[in-house]
C-alpha cells in the first residue's frame, strides 16, 4: 500500500477551509480539531501528513467492506457514466437489482424494500409503516440504543443524543433491555436476565395498554451504547410477545447488518425474523448515502391499494444502489462474511479475552465477528465504570487519553462513554487486528492506573 507524498501546506488549505465554512455533527464548533484527510484504502486511512491510522472505528462502523474497494469504486464510475440519477417512480437496474440482492439475505418473507438515505430515515419510515399498519401509536425502544438523529429516530434513541432533541414527539416510551453485566434485573446470570427482561417488557406493555402499542424496536445487537449481544431466547422471546399482542417487532440492523457480527444480518445468529428490518451502513459502506426497510409479506400487502404516505427525493439513488449491489456481490465472491466470523472467533475474541487478563480496567469483553467492546471498569469487584455515565471535560479525562494514545501509535479508536470498541472492516486481516491488539494492550496501560 502506498500512500501519496506529504504535503503539508495542502492539508492546512484543507483544515482552514473546514475551519471557516464547515459545521460539524454532535459538536461544539470551537472546541473541535478534525484531522485532515488525504486518502484511504482497505483498512487505513492517512493525512496530509503522511501519518498512516488503522481504521479500529471503520469510521463510524460502516466502511465494512473497507476503503476504496476497487470493484465498488468502479460500480460507482460505471453507474455515473450510464445515468446518475432518475426520480424514485420509475423502474431502473441498479434499484431492481439492489433490492433482490437486499431481500435475497433478509431472514424469512422480508422481501419488499424502501430504500432512504440513511438509517435514521430507515427507522422514521420502520415506525410509520408500523403505526399506520396496526392503526395504533406507540412505539417502545430500549433506554441503551441509538436509532438515529431524525425526529422520531433520536425520541427512539436511549443514550444522552435525545435529551435536547425529543421535544415534539409523541408516543416513545423506553424501556430496559438485557445486559447481564450491569443487570437492572439483579440477574445472577444470563438465563435470569433474559427471563426477567422478558417480563418487565410485557409489564410495559401491559401498562401502556396492549392496544395502544404498534412497534417495538430493537438493535439487534445495540451498537454504540455497548455492543450488548443479547441473551439466547431474548429476541424469540420478544418475537412471542410482540406477536400475543399484535405489536409490529422492527429490528434495527443498521450497525450489526451486512457481515459485522458475521453473519449476513445479526438476527440469523438467533433465527429471529422481525416484521421491519431496517440498515444503512454496510449496505454499501458508505460509499453512496443509502438505507431502507426490508418490509414483510403482511405489511407490505397493508399498502397494496392504499397508498403509503412517506418517500424521498433520493429514494433509491441509482449510483447509491450501484455500489450496494457491487458491495454485496463482492462481500460473498470474496467470502468477506465468513472473514468477518474468522477474525472474531480466532483472532479478536481470544485476543481481547487474553487483554483483560493482564489489565485490571478491562471488566468485561463482548461481542461477535468485528463488532466487540472492551467495558471499562475503576474497580472489577464494584464493577464501576471508568468514567461516568455522559462524563465530559475533565471527567472523561481517562477515556480521551486512551483515544489520543491510540492515535499517537497509528491506531485510529472508536470510543463511547467508559467503553472502547473494537469495530475494524469486515475485510481486516489477521495481522491487521493482530496490530490492534498490540497497540491497545499498550494503551491499556493508562486506564488500569486509574484502577483501584
Amino acid at each position: 500500500m502506498s500512500i501519496p507524498t506529504a504535503d503539508s501546506a495542502a492539508g492546512q488549505a484543507v483544515k482552514a477551509a473546514d475551519r471557516a465554512h464547515v459545521f460539524h455533527s454532535w459538536s461544539a464548533q470551537a472546541l473541535i480539531d478534525p484531522l485532515a484527510v488525504a486518502g484511504a484504502e482497505g483498512s487505513y486511512f492517512w493525512d496530509y501528513d503522511g501519518n498512516r491510522y488503522l481504521d479500529f472505528s471503520s469510521q463510524l462502523v460502516n466502511t465494512n467492506i473497507g476503503h476504496q474497494h476497487p470493484k465498488v469504486v468502479a460500480a460507482i464510475q460505471e453507474q455515473a457514466a450510464k445515468l446518475c440519477t432518475i426520480a424514485p417512480g420509475f423502474a431502473v437496474e441498479s434499484r431492481s437489482e439492489a433490492a433482490r440482492l437486499i431481500a435475497e439475505r433478509t431472514p424469512g418473507d422480508l422481501d419488499k424494500i424502501f430504500f432512504t438515505n440513511g438509517g435514521a430515515e430507515a427507522n422514521e419510515n420502520a415506525i410509520r409503516l408500523a403505526r399506520l399498519h396496526t392503526g395504533r401509536h406507540k412505539v417502545l425502544s430500549t433506554y441503551r440504543s441509538y436509532h438515529g438523529a431524525t425526529a422520531n429516530a433520536i425520541a427512539l434513541t436511549g443514550d444522552p443524543r435525545r435529551w435536547a432533541n425529543e421535544a415534539g414527539v409523541s408516543g416513545i416510551v423506553h424501556f430496559w433491555g438485557p445486559y447481564a453485566y450491569r443487570s437492572n434485573f439483579h440477574a445472577e446470570n444470563e438465563a435470569q436476565e433474559c427471563e426477567r427482561a422478558l417480563a418487565h417488557l410485557e409489564q410495559v406493555i401491559a401498562f401502556e395498554g396492549p392496544g395502544t402499542v404498534a412497534a417495538v424496536i430493537l438493535e439487534t445487537v445495540v451498537g454504540t451504547a455497548g455492543i450488548l449481544v443479547p441473551p439466547p431466547g431474548y429476541l424469540a422471546g420478544v418475537r412471542e410477545i410482540c406477536d400475543r399482542y399484535g405489536i409490529v417487532f422492527i429490528l434495527d440492523e443498521v450497525m450489526a447488518g451486512f457481515g459485522r457480527t458475521g453473519e449476513w444480518f445479526a438476527a440469523d445468529h438467533w433465527g429471529v425474523t422481525p416484521d421491519l428490518l431496517t440498515f444503512a451502513k454496510g449496505v454499501n459502506s458508505g460509499y453512496v448515502p443509502l438505507g431502507g426497510v426490508a418490509i414483510s409479506a403482511e405489511i407490505a400487502a397493508t399498502f397494496a391499494e392504499r397508498a403509503f404516505p412517506g418517500g424521498l427525493t433520493y429514494s433509491g439513488h441509482p449510483l447509491a444502489c450501484a455500489s450496494a449491489v457491487a458491495t454485496i456481490n463482492t462481500m460473498a465472491e470474496e467470502g468477506i462474511v465468513e472473514n468477518a466470523r474468522h477474525i472474531g472467533e480466532s483472532v479478536l475474541g481470544p485476543g481481547l479475552r487474553e487483554l483483560a487478563e493482564r489489565h485490571p480496567s478491562v471488566g468485561e469483553v463482548r461481542g461477535l465477528g468485528v463488532f466487540w467492546a472492551l467495558d471499562l471498569v475503576r474497580d472489577r469487584a464494584t464493577r464501576e465504570p471508568l468514567v461516568a455515565y455522559n462524563a465530559v471535560g475533565a471527567a472523561n479525562a481517562p477515556m480521551a487519553e486512551l483515544a489520543a494514545a491510540c492515535k499517537q501509535r497509528g491506531l485510529w479508536p472508536f470510543v463511547n462513554m467508559n467503553r472502547f470498541h473494537v469495530v475494524p472492516p469486515c475485510t481486516v486481516t489477521e495481522e491487521e487486528a493482530k496490530t490492534g491488539l498490540a497497540v491497545l494492550d499498550e494503551v491499556l496501560s493508562l486506564t488500569d492506573a486509574h484502577t483501584v
